[in-house]
């Protein structure tokens, strides 16, 4: 364990910015002090950026612009800056996404979630930002170069006490209820259940679900229910216009993200259907990678800012 070093990927972590801001330089310092230094002596973390797509946030999709999350902890949690409205975008406060459903404020800046790291402020629910029992503590080097760092400004203010920082769990559960109500009475999602009624799921219990995984890139469209694997079913030809009718409603009501080339969904036994979209992810499509040009043919109709453009689509 001691002798890996920290996961740092600069380039992940300045495609997480929202497009128009940069990653700071203190973030891209703090990167180029833990470089090389063994994984868990300043805490239990890998310096990766990543959308909220894949957070632990029902439906993060549409709030790529309010996150910069740059840190994965090995939970699945994610923690980053949040650009909520009337939040300073020039030094956002920190926050943690838990994987376990903790949604916590972590510092008012970034340089105060370093400072945490050093003095090891964090409760039970983000242990994984404390050092490792097993490695040798590095938190007293850190705390040395945040001192000694020339472009540290004085801080011209306390602290913000607690009371003074917008409520992030808050958010947070609002937006949760809000998007689940959304989808649970938008009329495609409708109209979706009620065609796959066949599948609704056998238990009585209100988390029993049949789940389907649909991709669509360009012309090339596959529908599949995930029963002892994925397969084929009965009703995927005759949904397929419908889902490309709410792929293309949700490009008119967010153009900035583009289209989606993969969804799974839930069908819940009151005909609820719950989704999670895949905006970066190549699909596979009759065993094969979704085919490139169909691909670039969708960017070309539906472009993105180009740190949103993945990878094996440039």
């Amino acid at each position: 364990m001691s002798d890996t070093p920290y996961p740092i990927d600069l380039d992940s972590i300045r495609g997480a910015f929202p497009p128009g801001l940069e990653a700071p330089s203190l973030l891209l310092d703090f990167a180029g002090w833990l470089r090389g230094r063994p994984w868990g002596s300043v805490g239990c973390f890998s310096l990766q950026g990543q959308f909220s797509d894949q957070a632990p946030i029902f439906d993060g999709s549409p709030l790529r612009d309010r996150f910069a999350l740059f840190m994965r902890l090995p939970d699945g949690s994610a923690v980053g800056g949040w650009y909520g409205a009337g939040l300073d975008r020039d030094d956002p406060p920190m926050v943690g996404l838990g994987s376990e459903g903790d949604y916590q404020l972590l510092a008012p800046t970034l340089d105060g979630l370093l400072a945490k790291l050093t003095s090891q402020e964090f409760d039970k629910a983000w242990s994984d930002l404390l050092p490792d029992d097993e490695v040798e503590c590095q938190t007293v080097e850190l705390a040395q170069w945040l001192a000694g760092r020339p472009t540290a400004e004085p801080k011209t203010a306390p602290e913000e006490s607690p009371s003074d920082l917008p409520d992030f769990r808050g958010f947070v559960e609002k937006w949760s209820r809000d998007r689940e109500d959304y989808w649970a009475n938008h009329r495609l999602m409708a109209e979706l259940g009620w065609r796959l009624a066949a599948h609704l799921p056998k238990g009585k219990k209100p988390w029993d679900t049949t789940r389907f995984e649909i991709a669509i890139v360009g012309t090339q469209y596959q529908a599949r229910v995930l029963t002892r694997g994925p397969q084929p079913f009965e009703e995927a030809a005759s949904i397929e216009s419908l889902l490309r009718d709410l792929r293309e409603e949700m490009r008119r009501a967010q153009p900035e993200l583009g289209l989606w080339y993969a969804m799974n969904f839930a069908l819940y036994a009151d005909g609820r259907v719950m989704p999670r979209f895949e905006y970066d992810a190549c699909p596979t499509i009759d065993g094969e990678p979704a085919k490139l040009s169909e691909a670039k043919a969708d960017l070309a109709r539906a472009p993105r800012p180009q740190r949103w453009v993945p990878k094996w689509l440039v």
